[in-house]
């Protein structure tokens, strides 16, 4: 599966955005689908994910309440709803799929294919 992010900008403290993950050349259906990012001088976290087999979502502690991860398998996309964002979640943010129904939980090497990242800036 080839995966196209999409979706992130420049935004105000406070704001939203909306990320998108649109998937080619296999369905998504099949696939933990997770979103992570990386900010510039740190590690890569996972940020939400959303599981193969029952559409269960995990999201980090960190964007819980603000980050919602939704799938539309008639569009073959997952979408990051973004809330109240903060400074903190600036990042280059990225999606990535797994075919293993425990990978949103598991070690991020259990994602093998990845996006191109979009970035996402939030600043006043």
């Amino acid at each position: 599966v080839q995966l196209q992010a999409s979706g992130g900008g420049l935004v105000q403290p406070g704001g939203s955005l909306k990320l998108s993950c649109a998937g080619s050349g296999s369905s998504l259906r099949g696939y933990s689908v997770g979103w992570f990012r990386q900010a510039p001088g740190k590690e890569r976290e996972r940020v939400s994910c959303v599981r193969a087999s029952n559409n269960m979502a995990y999201s980090a502690d960190s964007v819980k309440g603000r980050f919602t991860i939704s799938r539309d398998v008639a569009k073959n996309t997952v979408y990051l709803q973004m809330n109240n964002l903060k400074p903190e979640d600036t990042a280059v943010y990225y999606c990535a799929t797994s075919r293993n129904i425990y990978a949103c939980s598991g070690s991020e090497d259990l994602f093998a294919s990845w996006g191109q990242g979009t970035q996402v800036t939030v600043s006043s």
